[in-house]
């Protein structure tokens, strides 16, 4: 049964079918969630901790979701959100400073039993973790998700010039971090 976004935004809001329309809501865009959410964090249990908490969180909400975005760009930019949290979290707890969260998401991707990377792709992921938080969510979204400049500054909230220069200056670090450690 496939069920477009505005119906489904029009039955969420209807307290008979709730339920079931969000049932709908997180089979249509779990597995979505879950790999933005991934390369975010790097870790699979964290990714699937953190895509629960977004999914309660939504459900929470519905009733304060106002409709000026779409119902992926309110999930999406949650799902971002929680991911951020998750991470700064992670950071205090650990006391770590903040230019050594990248250190931390490598340990743990190195660590993680479900990364099926080869070494150039190891070295890709430290060359992203070496970027400051909003460069590499713009990189990770413009890259693997081959998001539009359009539709991130939506998530995002900026400007697509903003965020043209950002991935720009990303793809920069990136190559001279690659250039510099083969």
């Amino acid at each position: 049964m496939h069920i477009g976004d505005q119906e489904l935004v029009t039955i969420l809001k209807k307290e008979n079918n709730k339920e079931l329309a969000f049932q709908l809501l997180v089979k249509k865009y779990q597995e979505k969630l879950y790999w933005h959410i991934r390369k975010i964090v790097l870790d699979h249990d964290d990714a699937d901790d953190i895509l629960q908490n977004t999914f309660v969180k939504v459900w929470k909400n519905l009733e304060n979701f106002r409709e000026e975005s779409g119902i992926y760009t309110w999930l999406y930019r949650i799902a971002t959100n929680e991911s951020l949290t998750f991470i700064n979290s992670k950071k205090k707890r650990s006391m770590l400073p903040l230019n050594e969260a990248g250190d931390y998401l490598m340990d743990n991707l190195e660590a993680d039993a479900y990364f099926e990377g080869d070494e150039m792709q190891k070295k890709l992921q430290k060359a992203i973790l070496t970027l400051p938080e909003k460069q590499r969510l713009v990189f990770n979204m413009k890259y693997f998700d081959n998001m539009k400049y359009q539709d991130m500054a939506e998530f995002l909230d900026t400007s697509v010039g903003a965020l043209k220069a950002s991935y720009h200056h990303a793809v920069k670090k990136i190559e001279n971090y690659i250039t510099v450690n083969e």
